[in-house]
């Protein structure tokens, strides 16, 4: 009995270890929003729980009403049609309601709007998002300037780079070369496009920002929480949008400065060592619980 709950126990952190490493990405059946890894995104859940207060209770009423409407004044039951022309009572109540019920609802949008709009702090990192049909060129804007291309992962490639596990690196999302950046910290992202219009997207970080030929979009987040991250182009750009996904892995300051001195050098070689950095940290921690 004692091993089968220490085997539990085990299998249970292995678990966790392992939703950490991964983080956020589409579940099936998933009904909510991906978990918030960002403070807009947190404001964003909460706004949607918020609305949904409004949103259900209306929705309900409707259909009470359709459904009283229905049965009370049928043809069977009242042969002869009612001349009610209106009703001032009524009237006011459903003029003065919905006016009400926006009221309530554009008060906290506008909030989160601006929120979305209005970085805390000064950014401390700042990569520009480069979208091609159908992958994605990022640049970090830092003295030391360090560029690359982050396309679809095939399965040729899994092996090579080794992202076999397709639990943390899922078909169709999982990249060859991730936009690796420090935990807990601003990211100015500066997005545009070198031909058609796509989007960039980060459900985990309540992001999406256009990619236009020829414009740069700003954008931001600030990511709570290490592990990767998937999104995808959210704008229908060619044959091959749906293999055109975005993945953000988020690492410790050390572990970011790391892999930027190596990568600069040496791209493949140094997503390798972090990869083996982060595998064994996990495995620490599913040893020490």
């Amino acid at each position: 009995m004692r091993n089968f709950v220490a085997g539990g126990l085990s299998a249970a952190a292995a678990l966790l270890a392992g939703a950490s490493a991964q983080a956020a990405q589409p579940a099936e059946w998933e009904m909510n929003f991906q978990p918030a890894a960002t403070d807009i995104m947190h404001q964003i859940t909460w706004f949607e729980h918020y609305t949904l207060w409004f949103i259900v209770p209306i929705t309900l009423l409707v259909l009470f009403l359709l459904a009283y409407c229905i049965i009370k004044f049928r043809a069977s039951v009242n042969p002869v049609a009612s001349r009610t022309s209106h009703n001032t009572l009524i009237e006011v109540i459903w003029t003065v309601g919905p006016v009400l019920v926006l009221l309530f609802m554009a008060v906290p949008s506008f909030q989160l709007l601006t929120a979305q709009y209005s970085p805390p702090e000064e950014a401390k990192l700042t990569v520009k998002a480069t979208a091609n049909q159908w992958n994605w060129d990022y640049e970090y804007q830092t003295e030391d300037l360090l560029s690359f291309n982050s396309a679809v992962l095939t399965d040729a490639d899994r092996a090579g780079l080794g992202k076999e596990d397709t639990g943390v690196y899922p078909r169709l999302l999982a990249v060859d070369n991730e936009m690796v950046v420090p935990v807990n910290t601003m990211v100015r992202v500066l997005v545009t496009a070198s031909d058609v219009i796509h989007a960039f997207a980060m459900p985990a970080f309540g992001l999406k920002t256009d990619a236009v030929p020829g414009r740069t979009n700003e954008t931001w987040f600030k990511v709570e929480k290490e592990g990767i991250y998937y999104g995808q182009c959210s704008e229908l750009c060619g044959k091959d949008h749906a293999y055109m996904p975005i993945a953000i892995r988020v690492v410790s300051q050390a572990q970011y400065d790391t892999w930027f001195a190596a990568a600069k050098a040496d791209l493949p070689g140094a997503n390798k060592a972090l990869m083996a950095e982060i595998g064994s940290s996990n495995k620490v921690a599913v040893a020490g619980k």
